[in-house]
């Protein structure tokens, strides 16, 4: 067994991982085999017309993966009563702005009322003492000025997915208030990260993808968006955040039941273009060039959260600059052009590395 910061806390707890066949389900997943969990992943088979972390990682390997659909609370309920999990965390989503244009129904039910169901399920299971349910630096009214957000700001959102996120927060805080906290038998929490980066991601239309793509390939890379920043950070920083916040709600109580931030350092929220340049010249070729055109759909100029009471109260911060969140993510795509079977090895080298840097 590995040696890691959290210690002995997961290991043989029962885990139920939402979305664990997307990417950072796969690698949430994928550390908590190493901490020793007992993880049951509940989640909509990856899609079988691209490359999927979830294959080439294996991260099936070890655990009990069971495929379904959040929207099915029959299906739902029948996974969390038969296995009893000890800790849920909720990643099962429609994660795409662009998408939920053109799937504004399926955005909403999946986010939405997936939550409900996951919440509701969680209500009539005795064996959950503690949930933290994943949502997006995109829930907040974001009025596209230079302050970063705090996790009282209102909730709001241009989009349907910016919006759904909105809502499973409101979902969340209701369920808490509501059949929750006076009983104490479930501890719930929140979290919102940024812009992850990170090895086995191929969904559309997310800028690394994209990048990766194109440079698999030998073509250039087209940007729709270039002078939008965003809060970028490595996968493995928001992730120890999640896994920080279901101990801390297990050992010390409702303190910690609320919503958190999760992202990077001022000084690494940057352009899309100032991001494409940095991947391009880590992996030493490739070219760009923008994408000119009136009627595109509506994307966030500028968007920044304030972590300060992970800082103070959960003693997070992250760790990787993002140089090395691009370094690391290049160096898991370039392994895995290389041969597709290193997926997993690569991600437990990593999850190791960044570990040795916890505090």
């Amino acid at each position: 067994m590995v040696s890691m910061p959290f210690g002995p806390f997961y290991r043989g707890k029962k885990v139920l991982v939402t979305g664990h066949t997307g990417f950072k389900g796969g690698w949430l997943v994928t550390w908590l085999k190493v901490l020793g969990a007992r993880v049951v992943g509940f989640s909509l088979p990856p899609e079988s017309d691209r490359p999927s972390l979830f294959r080439s990682a294996e991260v099936e390997k070890g655990i009990t993966s069971i495929f379904g659909d959040i929207r099915d609370f029959s299906s739902l309920s029948s996974v969390l009563k038969t296995h009893e999990p000890e800790i849920v965390f909720h990643l099962a989503a429609q994660p795409l702005v662009r998408r939920s244009y053109h799937e504004p129904v399926e955005t909403y039910t999946t986010n939405v009322i997936g939550t409900v169901n996951v919440l509701e399920a969680i209500r009539h299971t005795r064996s959950v003492r503690v949930a933290v349910i994943i949502t997006t630096d995109k829930c907040y009214e974001n009025r596209e000025w230079v302050y970063a957000y705090r996790e009282i700001d209102p909730l709001g959102g241009f989009d349907p997915y910016s919006s759904s996120k909105a809502c499973a927060e409101l979902v969340t805080a209701a369920y808490r208030n509501s059949f929750f906290l006076s009983a104490q038998r479930v501890l719930i929490a929140s979290a919102r990260a940024g812009n992850v980066l990170g090895g086995g991601d191929w969904a559309d239309d997310r800028i690394v993808p994209d990048i990766i793509r194109a440079l698999f390939a030998g073509a250039t890379v087209v940007l729709r968006n270039p002078e939008a920043r965003r809060p970028w950070q490595h996968v493995l920083d928001p992730l120890r955040g999640y896994l920080i916040l279901g101990k801390r709600l297990w050992e010390e109580g409702k303190e910690f039941a609320e919503a958190w931030n999760f992202g990077p350092r001022d000084e690494d929220v940057i352009s899309v273009r100032e991001l494409t340049e940095r991947v391009i010249k880590t992996w030493g070729s490739g070219e760009l060039r923008i994408q000119e055109g009136e009627g595109r759909l509506h994307e966030a100029q500028y968007l920044k959260l304030e972590c300060s009471k992970a800082r103070a109260r959960l003693g997070w911060n992250p760790l990787l600059t993002i140089d090395e969140a691009i370094e690391a993510t290049v160096s898991w795509y370039r392994s895995y052009r290389e041969d597709a079977r290193s997926a997993g090895k690569v991600m437990a080298v990593q999850i190791q590395k960044y570990s040795e840097r916890f505090p």
